[in-house]
């Protein structure tokens, strides 16, 4: 059956939208589809996850490897993300990092324009080719040795509404996946660079091995090299973090390791037990990845992903550094160093940052530990034996529950719905660089909190017209109407006040969007 593609967004991407890119798309989906619906609803049907699984002991126990990383991305020290808009791609290419993780996910507002444009600027930035001219006068290139790239589909859950089969939509993962393999693996593999990707929100082994059949099926009809495919899974919601080798293992000779998706996997531990007394967090600024069931999850990432040849990468700094207070932003710089020092001492071969002007701060993190070698995924964490009841342990958290953190999560919960309804999937909001991640801590934690008595409804709603109020102060009235803020205090209040709490923010907010 043939894929229905809304109209190119304009007719230069027209050639995004081929018959034949969008015959591949579609193949993907009739292919994978209904196995995909299955594991979606397998999740709804799992009970609260306690324990590493007994049917999968074996693996986790296994004296099995990886293949070895390919070598032109041996070396990941830094990685910077962001969305592909065609400015922010050349400055991250270009800002030092050895990577660049160019995001279809949750630093992406996904407008049809983003969607399909972000191909195009993929496709230019393997072929050198890319530029762009801003209105300042400005001229963007690359520069002779950018960053390796890398792409972050969406996640299982999320649909293109602009792509259907039979009058259902397209998996948004397959459509962003399917089209950058069609377009720009043919160009990868005739400079001999890998098709590298980020996973993102894997809760099940069973869903990295769709994965693995969907690269497998990809490099036969594309008539794609072996080992050019490889792939880094996102840690980022509890069920994974007891799943980590089997995941590994399910990506087979496609895997490249583990990322310890920081901020949505706080958002995993408050969905997954939010009716639970007992793992009501405190605010959000204190839960950093030394409270007990942070660092757990962490080192027992790196002891599973050296245990088997994978790499093992750091969390986000978010940070984006001020021009106009030096001195907090010398410690907010010390804080990221302290961070990134932890984890190259811990063992992770790299971290992510979000802002260029992290990016030595990282590398400097990094070199320190690694000195000339690449990555340090011999380095083996005997020492490490995390049990289910250290991964689960929220308890422990130090930190209070204060009116201060009230308003943080509805300032940012509030700003980021409005950025990502006008097509801004990362916004930078009181220094840090909030994503659709930090937006989920915020309205989850608000849902965790009134269902516990923290707060009552009233005063959230209270507290949200004070921050819109304060807000619409700050922008003025022409950006305050452009920010669409009735809807946007609609979205707001349906995924962080319902009686019933909304899986993720970005469902009921897609029905927003173009």
């Amino acid at each position: 059956m043939k894929v229905q593609a809304a109209a190119p967004p304009d007719e230069s991407l027209a050639t995004i939208l081929s018959d034949e890119a969008l015959a591949f798309v579609g193949e993907l989906q009739e292919r994978f589809g209904a196995r995909r619906a299955e594991l979606l609803q397998a999740r709804a049907e799992r009970g609260t996850p306690t324990g590493f699984l007994a049917e999968t002991e074996e693996i986790r126990r296994g004296d099995w490897q990886v293949p070895p990383p390919r070598p032109d991305y041996e070396n990941r020290r830094a990685e910077i993300t962001g969305p592909t808009d065609r400015k922010l791609v050349i400055n991250a290419l270009n800002s030092g990092a050895k990577g660049f993780m160019a995001d279809f996910e949750d630093a992406n507002s996904p407008t049809w324009r983003n969607q399909v444009e972000g191909h195009r600027n993929l496709m230019d930035a393997i072929d050198g080719t890319i530029t762009y001219d801003g209105a300042d006068g400005r001229h963007y290139e690359l520069v002779d040795a950018p960053a390796t790239l890398l792409v972050r589909p969406r996640g299982w859950h999320l649909p293109e509404k602009h792509l259907t089969i039979g009058g259902e939509p397209v998996a948004g993962a397959f459509m962003d996946f399917g089209l950058y393999a069609f377009h720009s693996g043919p160009l990868l593999a005739a400079r001999d660079k890998g098709l590298y990707l980020y996973l993102p929100k894997l809760e099940h082994w069973q869903e990295a091995a769709l994965w693995n059949d969907v690269f497998r099926f990809t490099r036969e009809a594309l008539g794609l090299p072996p080992g050019l495919i490889r792939a880094t899974v996102l840690i980022e919601t509890l069920p994974a973090a007891f799943q980590m080798a089997e995941i590994i293992h399910a990506l087979g000779e496609h895997s490249y390791g583990l990322n310890a998706g920081r901020w949505d996997y706080i958002f995993s531990m408050i969905k997954v037990f939010r009716d639970d007394p007992s793992f009501v967090l405190p605010d959000r600024n204190d839960v950093k990845m030394t409270v007990p069931f942070m660092r757990a999850y962490s080192e027992l990432l790196v002891k599973t992903c050296h245990e088997h040849g994978a790499f093992a990468m750091g969390g986000m700094a978010a940070l984006i550094p001020s021009r106009k207070d030096e001195e907090a932003n010398q410690r907010a710089l010390d804080a990221v160093k302290a961070d990134k020092e932890r984890e190259a001492k811990a063992g992770f071969d790299g971290t992510w940052v979000a802002h260029p002007d992290v990016v030595d701060v990282a590398l400097a993190a990094f070199e320190e530990v690694l000195g000339d070698r690449p990555n340090q995924i011999d380095k083996q964490r005997y020492d490490v034996n995390v049990s289910p009841e250290q991964l689960l342990d929220a308890a422990s958290t130090p930190g209070e529950i204060t009116e201060e953190g009230l308003r943080a999560d509805v300032n940012v919960g509030f700003q980021y719905i409005s950025f990502w309804l006008g097509g801004r999937g990362a916004a930078g909001i009181n220094n840090l660089m909030e994503d659709a991640a930090t937006a989920e801590i915020s309205r989850s934690q608000i849902w965790q909190w009134v269902r516990h008595g923290k707060f009552d409804r009233e005063h959230v709603r209270q507290v949200l017209q004070e921050e819109m109020d304060k807000i619409h102060a700050e922008v003025g009235d022409e950006t305050w109407e452009k920010g669409r803020p009735e809807e946007t205090r609609a979205i707001f209040e349906r995924v962080a006040l319902s009686d019933e709490f909304p899986e993720f923010l970005t469902l009921p907010a897609y029905e927003y969007i173009d």
